[in-house]
């Protein structure tokens, strides 16, 4: 049960831009900057926010990426930095999470109607953004992943919001849970098939259904069973 819903912060969009990662320079679209005024938010995400690497990145079903206040507080005093709104480039700072959030889980602000389907993976790009190439190792440790959702219904979106969460009513993986499974080397075919059988934002179902049979393998399944 919530003890009080969740409040928006700061909405964030990003200009391409070049960064350093490791010998090489690279675009990308990790540096949101907060937006000014209502942001109509569609089944594309936010209007202006580049993405450059759509093959981990946007489409539909990762239109916009959630943090929490919370989190990035937690890291403010980890890294002995100050971090602001946008710095791990999410559209979305939001003040908290709810208890266990899932995927299907749905958050709504009058028309605007969003489904919980992912957790961010971290990549090279925000090592470079933080400045520690071991970053990415620190950010799986911490399982602080953040979500990414799909917009179900567009709808504007103002600082200040609280969104509404409607927890889904079957029990489908959390964000955490996923985020611990992807990153980590036991293979478990029952938690699979049953990420599977969630809505999960394609790039992961994609990824998720190829180790479907190695996982299957190892624990003596049966394929499908």
């Amino acid at each position: 049960m919530l003890s009080s819903p969740p409040r928006i912060l700061s909405i964030n969009a990003a200009r391409r831009r070049s960064i350093a990662v490791g010998a090489k320079s690279q675009q990308t679209g990790l540096f949101k900057e907060p937006l000014a005024g209502p942001v109509m938010i569609d089944a594309n995400g936010l209007p202006g926010d580049e993405i450059i690497n759509r093959r981990f990145h946007g489409g539909p079903d990762q239109a916009v990426y959630l943090y929490s206040q919370q989190d990035i507080d937690w890291w403010a005093e980890q890294l002995q930095r100050e971090i602001g709104p946008g710095f791990f480039g999410e559209n979305l700072t939001i003040s908290h999470w709810w208890s266990e959030v899932r995927v299907g889980d749905r958050l709504q602000v009058g028309d605007l109607l969003m489904e919980v389907t992912a957790p961010r993976v971290p990549c090279a790009v925000m090592a470079a953004r933080v400045g520690n190439p071991a970053f990415v190792k620190q950010f799986i440790k911490a399982c602080r992943g953040g979500a990414y959702v799909r917009v179900l219904h567009a709808g504007p979106l103002s600082v200040g919001d609280s969104l509404d969460v409607a927890r889904v009513q079957v029990e489908h993986p959390t964000v955490d849970e996923i985020f611990r499974y992807w990153h980590g080397k036991t293979p478990n075919a029952d938690f699979l098939r049953r990420t599977l059988a969630a809505p999960i934002a394609i790039i992961l179902r994609e990824a998720l259904e190829k180790r479907l049979p190695e996982a299957e393998a190892a624990t003596g399944q049966l394929p499908g069973l």
